[in-house]
């Protein structure tokens, strides 16, 4: 899929997964260094929050928004996935007072592959959004066409009011 990422197109390794499509189980890991997999985020409904560098502004404005809204919306796993290491996301969480939103680290490109989200050129994952229901299927996708651009919140926010 070609998007454009500070005026230049880019493309992910494939066509990312739809509304409907099953959520391919991923391998990535936790503050802690633990593997984390998908199968262990669904015991409740999911939305998962990718950014291509925590490190930048419109990564670190979209993380800090969906970490305000976790503490309403208990019934809801919120998580955001980058291939920045876990040294950087664990800097990024103390430095923006970030504590309620887990951050999972993609640093084997593991969930990238397996979503089709990984820009293989300038080694990082497609700003997108998604939620998945507790079977693994996806109900709601937004991979954003202008990289530098930040997600519909509402729309996905919205989404996940109706699971509750």
């Amino acid at each position: 899929m070609n998007l454009e990422f500070k005026g230049q197109t880019v493309a992910t390794i494939g066509q990312p997964l739809s509304v409907g499509d099953k959520f391919p189980d991923f391998t990535v890991l936790n503050k802690n260094n633990q593997e984390i997999k998908l199968s262990d985020l669904l015991n409740k409904p999911l939305l998962i929050s990718v950014v291509p560098n925590i490190n930048t502004s419109v990564c670190s404005i979209q993380t800090k928004h969906f970490n305000e809204e976790v503490d309403g919306h208990s019934a809801i796993n919120f998580v955001t996935i980058s291939t920045n290491t876990v040294e950087e996301q664990t800097h990024w969480c103390a430095a923006e007072n970030v504590k309620n939103m887990q951050m999972l680290a993609d640093v084997n490109r593991d969930f990238g592959k397996k979503s089709n989200l990984w820009i293989k050129d300038l080694d990082i994952l497609a700003r997108s959004v998604w939620v998945v229901d507790p079977n693994g299927e996806i109900t709601y996708s937004e991979v954003v066409p202008v990289q530098t651009d930040e997600p519909s919140y509402d729309k996905v926010l919205d989404q996940i009011d109706q699971m509750n």
